[in-house]
């Protein structure tokens, strides 16, 4: 029998998420998020010593674990350097268009806890003043926060306790919209959390168990590629659950679940691919399949790692990915739908 996801605890629960700041190395507020929406399900959780969580849900049969991840990190920056006129040099936090961040708000967390806001601009921001500023290069050094505070030298900046190494998130602007589409920063990956934990919760509501030991792996180092390159050692399958992509020569749409046949670290298990697309078939769920030449997962990352374990790749499209990113919430709750069929297959 098919589950039917709770949408409006996933769309509550992923406004939560993406209303936190967690560009990677930044996750503690968000894992207590994490932690607390956990104990009020009811899930036994524990920590890996990079402060990932792990999740776990007996099944029917304890001598098979599936492994199922998806990250809470995001994209974000670092202070690299403070600057003579009181600004801010950036360092990524992540792969993205510098001129996808331009103009954007941000929040400088600071290591005693404080945190100031400011703007993302470049060095030659005005057409008014700067014949280049359409044309100027955007790159990391011509790069720059303008704080809002009263500052203007280094010396004003290092008063406020900003410092080299502090973080800035980008604010996520998450919306939702009546029409059902999410639009906001770092969809990827808290979507597909927010898909995770609407399993956990249909199980609790609904009362049903999945045939196999189930562990689940909320990364935080995935955008700088390692965040499952540990697992449990009795992991013997893992689907990473991570945004599809959307645009030229691939078919996924933000309605749609993606299943992935390879990314940039090769294909994925054949068997394990084979049995995603016969069950969304058979659930009369949207989905696609496709080929990601610029893509990698927390799947990947924990092959490569070494780990002995075959491995798939499904989640939400989502378009315009490490920009101001957008899916449906059809595509959210039909994951669940997908996982929900392939833990009880």
């Amino acid at each position: 029998m098919s589950i039917q996801p709770n949408e409006e605890y996933i769309l509550t629960f992923l406004k939560k998420l993406l209303d936190t700041p967690s560009p990677s190395g930044y996750t503690a507020q968000v894992m207590k998020l994490v932690e607390q929406e956990a104990a009020s399900l009811g899930v036994k959780l524990s920590w890996n010593q990079k402060g990932g969580a792990i999740l776990e849900i007996e099944g029917k049969n304890p001598s098979r674990t599936i492994g199922l991840s998806a990250h809470v990190d995001t994209l974000g920056a670092m202070v690299r350097s403070i600057k003579s006129e009181g600004t801010l040099r950036l360092t990524r936090v992540g792969g993205f268009m510098l001129q996808s961040i331009e103009n954007e708000y941000c929040v400088i967390h600071t290591r005693s806890g404080k945190t100031y806001t400011g703007t993302i601009l470049s060095t030659h921001p005005s057409v008014h003043v700067y014949s280049d500023a359409r044309d100027f290069k955007r790159e990391e050094e011509h790069m720059e926060v303008r704080i809002d505070e009263l500052v203007d030298s280094k010396e004003d900046v290092l008063k406020l306790g900003i410092g080299v190494g502090d973080f800035v998130s980008f604010d996520s602007r998450a919306v939702i919209t009546d029409s059902g589409f999410i639009k906001s920063r770092h969809i990827d990956d808290k979507a597909s959390v927010a898909a995770l934990f609407g399993l956990l919760e249909s199980m609790k509501r609904d009362s049903w168990k999945p045939n196999d030991n189930v562990k689940l792996l909320i990364s935080n180092y995935e955008e700088v590629g390692h965040g499952a390159a540990y697992i449990p050692a009795d992991i013997d399958e893992m689907i990473a659950v991570d945004m599809g992509c959307i645009g030229d020569d691939l078919s996924c749409k933000e309605t749609d679940v993606s299943i992935c046949a390879k990314d940039s670290s090769g294909p994925y298990d054949y068997d394990m691919t084979s049995k995603l697309i016969e069950l969304a078939q058979a659930e009369g769920i949207p989905y696609a399949v496709d080929v990601y030449p610029h893509y990698g997962s927390d799947a990947s990352a924990a092959l490569s790692a070494g780990n002995n374990i075959r491995a798939a790749l499904i989640g939400p499209g989502v378009h315009a990915s490490h920009a101001m990113e957008r899916t449906h919430k059809q595509a959210v709750i039909n994951t669940t739908r997908l996982l929900a069929a392939y833990l009880k297959a």
